[in-house]
C-alpha cells in the first residue's frame, strides 16, 4: 500500500521478512543467518543496531548503492536521494527488551520524515510469560510492548497504531519528527521507570488486544494514497494534520 522506495530492517535472523523487499535495503543483525533468497539490493550489516547507528554514515548504501532513484539525486533539492538519505519504511525487530527497542525507534526516527512508516514487531504479547525480560518461552516478545505506552505518553504528536497480527502483533508509527529531542532528554528517566524485574505488569488491554485494529482495516484505509502522494511531493509536516485523523486508531 505504501510502496516504499527504500527499507531498513533491524533484526534479520534468517531473512524471512527481508525476502519481501524489492527496493534498496539495509538490514542489521549481529548474528544473521540468511537462508532465504533475497531479491533486493541489500547491504547486510553484522552489528548491533546501537553500533550501526553510531557510524558516521549508517545509510551510506541507500545513497551509493544500486538505487534506481540515484539518478534523481542531482536534481533533488530536498535531498531525498542525496547526501542524507531518509528512510521510508523501517521494520524494528531486534533485541526484545524495552530499552533496546526504544533506542531503535529513536535512531530510526532521526533518519526519517513525517511521511515515513515505522513498524515495531512483537508488540502484543499473549501472556505474561511471553512478555518476560528473561526469556523462558518458545515465542518471546519481551517487554517491548512498553514502547507504545511511552510514545503515547511522551510523543502525542505521533500516531501509534496497534495492529492485531499473528502471532504477537505489530505497532505502526506515523508522523515521525527527526528534530524531536523529547525522548532523548527523557531517556534516563523513562528507563528508570519502565525497566523493572519480572514478572512484567502487562496491561490487560494489551494481552487481549482490546485496542488493536485489524490488519485488513488498516490496509484498506483511504489515507494510504494521500500519504504516498505527500511523501513523493515532499509536502511539509503541516500536511500530516490533514491525514492523521484518517488513520485507523487504536481505541
Amino acid at each position: 500500500m505504501y510502496k516504499p522506495r527504500n527499507y531498513l530492517e533491524i533484526g534479520v535472523n534468517d531473512g524471512r521478512s527481508l525476502t519481501l523487499s524489492r527496493v534498496p535495503s539495509v538490514a542489521v543483525d549481529p548474528a544473521f543467518r540468511v537462508v532465504t533468497e533475497l531479491s533486493c539490493d541489500v547491504h547486510l550489516v553484522r552489528a548491533t543496531s546501537d553500533d550501526f547507528f553510531a557510524r558516521k554514515d549508517p545509510l551510506l548504501h541507500l545513497r551509493n548503492g544500486r538505487n534506481p532513484f540515484r539518478a534523481l539525486a542531482r536534481k533533488d533539492p530536498m535531498n531525498l536521494f542525496g547526501s542524507d538519505p531518509k528512510l521510508e519504511l523501517a521494520f524494528i525487530d531486534g533485541m526484545h527488551l524495552f530499552e533496546y527497542a526504544l533506542r531503535d525507534f529513536m535512531n530510526v526516527e532521526k533518519h526519517s520524515r513525517w511521511s515515513s512508516v515505522i513498524v515495531l514487531d512483537d508488540m502484543l504479547p499473549r501472556n505474561i510469560d511471553e512478555a518476560a525480560r528473561d526469556r523462558h518461552t518458545d515465542a518471546w516478545t519481551g517487554d517491548v510492548y512498553k514502547v507504545a505506552t511511552v510514545l503515547r505518553r511522551h510523543r502525542p504528536d505521533l500516531v501509534v497504531v496497534e495492529v492485531d497480527t499473528q502471532p504477537t502483533g505489530v505497532v505502526l508509527v506515523f508522523g515521525a519528527d527527526p528534530l524531536s529531542t523529547v525522548l532523548k532528554r527523557s531517556y534516563d528517566a523513562i528507563i528508570e521507570e519502565y525497566v523493572v524485574p519480572d514478572p512484567q505488569d502487562v496491561p490487560e488491554e494489551v494481552l487481549v488486544r482490546k485496542n488493536a485494529v485489524q490488519p485488513e482495516a488498516l490496509l484498506g484505509a483511504d489515507f494510504w494514497p494521500d500519504l504516498v502522494r505527500a511523501r513523493n511531493l515532499r509536502r511539509p509536516r503541516s500536511a500530516f494534520e490533514g491525514l492523521r485523523g484518517r488513520i485507523p486508531r487504536s481505541a
